[in-house]
Protein backbone atom coordinates (compact mmCIF):
# COMPACT_ATOMS: atom_id res chain seq x y z
CA UNK A 1 0.00 0.00 0.00
CA UNK A 2 2.64 2.50 0.93
CA UNK A 3 3.98 3.63 -2.61
CA UNK A 4 6.69 6.05 -1.19
CA UNK A 5 8.01 5.69 1.91
CA UNK A 6 10.97 8.36 2.58
CA UNK A 7 12.77 7.48 5.68
CA UNK A 8 14.60 10.28 8.42
CA UNK A 9 17.03 12.49 5.89
CA UNK A 10 19.07 13.28 9.27
CA UNK A 11 21.27 16.45 7.86
CA UNK A 12 21.21 15.37 4.30
CA UNK A 13 19.77 17.93 1.38
CA UNK A 14 17.92 15.17 -0.43
CA UNK A 15 14.90 16.14 -2.32
CA UNK A 16 11.47 14.90 -2.84
CA UNK A 17 10.35 13.72 -5.79
CA UNK A 18 6.96 13.08 -6.05
CA UNK A 19 3.26 14.74 -5.35
CA UNK A 20 3.41 18.04 -3.28
CA UNK A 21 7.26 17.89 -2.99
CA UNK A 22 8.12 21.27 -2.42
CA UNK A 23 5.20 22.23 0.20
CA UNK A 24 6.78 18.56 2.37
CA UNK A 25 10.11 20.06 1.90
CA UNK A 26 8.82 23.16 3.49
CA UNK A 27 6.50 21.37 6.19
CA UNK A 28 9.75 19.34 7.22
CA UNK A 29 11.77 22.49 7.25
CA UNK A 30 9.27 23.92 9.53
CA UNK A 31 9.40 20.49 12.01
CA UNK A 32 12.94 20.97 12.87
CA UNK A 33 12.56 24.64 13.84
CA UNK A 34 9.57 23.45 15.72
CA UNK A 35 11.96 21.19 16.92
CA UNK A 36 15.28 23.04 17.75
CA UNK A 37 12.75 25.74 19.52
CA UNK A 38 10.89 23.71 22.54
CA UNK A 39 13.04 20.69 22.42
CA UNK A 40 11.79 17.08 23.44
CA UNK A 41 9.66 16.17 26.05
CA UNK A 42 6.29 18.46 25.47
CA UNK A 43 2.57 16.82 24.95
CA UNK A 44 1.83 16.18 21.06
CA UNK A 45 -1.02 19.40 21.69
CA UNK A 46 1.67 21.64 22.36
CA UNK A 47 3.81 20.88 19.40
CA UNK A 48 0.68 20.25 17.19
CA UNK A 49 -0.23 23.95 18.42
CA UNK A 50 3.48 25.03 17.76
CA UNK A 51 3.34 23.42 14.04
CA UNK A 52 0.24 25.02 13.49
CA UNK A 53 1.64 28.51 14.00
CA UNK A 54 4.74 28.21 12.91
CA UNK A 55 2.96 26.93 9.53
CA UNK A 56 0.94 29.58 9.21
CA UNK A 57 3.98 32.66 9.80
CA UNK A 58 5.27 30.81 6.40
CA UNK A 59 2.40 31.62 4.57
CA UNK A 60 0.65 28.31 4.52
CA UNK A 61 -3.05 27.10 4.81
CA UNK A 62 -3.33 25.05 8.34
CA UNK A 63 -6.25 23.06 9.33
CA UNK A 64 -6.01 21.79 13.45
CA UNK A 65 -7.82 18.08 13.72
CA UNK A 66 -9.24 17.98 10.11
CA UNK A 67 -11.89 15.42 9.56
CA UNK A 68 -11.44 12.88 7.39
CA UNK A 69 -14.72 10.98 6.52
CA UNK A 70 -14.33 6.90 6.43
CA UNK A 71 -16.99 5.19 3.88
CA UNK A 72 -17.86 1.42 4.43
CA UNK A 73 -20.04 0.21 0.95
CA UNK A 74 -21.34 3.33 0.53
CA UNK A 75 -22.19 4.55 4.17
CA UNK A 76 -20.67 6.85 6.20
CA UNK A 77 -18.96 4.62 9.54
CA UNK A 78 -16.55 7.47 10.88
CA UNK A 79 -14.58 10.40 10.91
CA UNK A 80 -10.65 10.58 11.79
CA UNK A 81 -9.58 13.18 12.73
CA UNK A 82 -5.98 14.15 11.34
CA UNK A 83 -3.69 16.20 13.56
CA UNK A 84 -2.90 18.99 10.39
CA UNK A 85 -3.57 19.37 7.07
CA UNK A 86 -1.58 21.55 4.98
CA UNK A 87 -2.85 23.08 1.84
CA UNK A 88 -5.43 20.73 1.73
CA UNK A 89 -3.05 18.64 0.61
CA UNK A 90 -0.51 17.08 3.01
CA UNK A 91 -1.41 15.96 5.99
CA UNK A 92 0.78 15.51 9.42
CA UNK A 93 0.12 13.21 11.86
CA UNK A 94 2.45 14.14 15.01
CA UNK A 95 3.56 11.85 17.97
CA UNK A 96 5.73 12.14 20.84
CA UNK A 97 7.05 8.59 21.19
CA UNK A 98 10.76 7.30 21.16
CA UNK A 99 10.62 5.81 17.36
CA UNK A 100 8.36 5.88 14.64
CA UNK A 101 6.22 2.84 14.69
CA UNK A 102 4.55 0.50 12.04
CA UNK A 103 1.44 1.49 13.52
CA UNK A 104 2.25 4.99 13.15
CA UNK A 105 3.13 4.65 9.54
CA UNK A 106 -0.60 2.63 9.11
CA UNK A 107 -2.26 5.04 10.45
CA UNK A 108 -1.43 7.34 8.27
CA UNK A 109 -1.97 5.24 5.40
CA UNK A 110 -5.63 4.59 6.54
CA UNK A 111 -5.74 8.63 6.62
CA UNK A 112 -4.57 8.86 3.39
CA UNK A 113 -6.59 5.99 1.96
CA UNK A 114 -9.58 7.50 3.42
CA UNK A 115 -9.64 10.40 1.42
CA UNK A 116 -8.00 11.93 -1.51
CA UNK A 117 -5.13 13.44 -0.11
CA UNK A 118 -2.09 11.72 -1.31
CA UNK A 119 0.76 12.71 0.68
CA UNK A 120 1.13 12.61 4.34
CA UNK A 121 3.93 13.12 7.19
CA UNK A 122 4.91 11.02 10.35
CA UNK A 123 6.57 13.46 12.20
CA UNK A 124 7.55 12.31 15.62
CA UNK A 125 9.23 15.06 18.48
CA UNK A 126 10.56 12.52 20.49
CA UNK A 127 14.21 12.80 21.79
CA UNK A 128 15.27 12.61 18.67
CA UNK A 129 13.70 14.69 15.73
CA UNK A 130 12.34 12.39 12.86
CA UNK A 131 9.65 12.09 10.22
CA UNK A 132 8.24 8.95 7.79
CA UNK A 133 6.59 10.48 4.27
CA UNK A 134 4.19 8.76 2.73
CA UNK A 135 2.63 8.70 -0.48
CA UNK A 136 -0.33 6.80 -1.82
CA UNK A 137 -1.66 7.41 -5.46
CA UNK A 138 -5.74 8.40 -5.80
CA UNK A 139 -5.13 5.70 -8.36
CA UNK A 140 -3.64 3.46 -6.28
CA UNK A 141 -6.18 3.81 -3.88
CA UNK A 142 -9.20 3.25 -6.50
CA UNK A 143 -7.32 -0.30 -7.80
CA UNK A 144 -7.25 -1.26 -4.26
CA UNK A 145 -11.29 -0.57 -3.23
CA UNK A 146 -12.04 -2.34 -6.14
CA UNK A 147 -10.00 -5.74 -5.43
CA UNK A 148 -11.76 -5.39 -1.62
CA UNK A 149 -14.90 -5.61 -4.09
CA UNK A 150 -14.50 -8.29 -5.50
CA UNK A 151 -13.08 -10.32 -2.92
CA UNK A 152 -15.91 -9.72 -0.60
CA UNK A 153 -17.59 -12.81 -1.27
CA UNK A 154 -13.79 -14.60 -0.59
CA UNK A 155 -12.97 -16.24 3.40
CA UNK A 156 -9.35 -16.02 4.70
Amino acid sequence: MRLIDHREREGSNEVFAGANDLTTEKIIGIFYEVYNELGFGFLESVYREAMRIALQQAGLMVTSEAPIPVSFRGSLVGIFRADLLVEDKVILELKTAELISKGHEAQLLHYLRASEIEVGLVMNFGSTAKFRRLEMKNDRKKRLSSVLLRSEGVRG
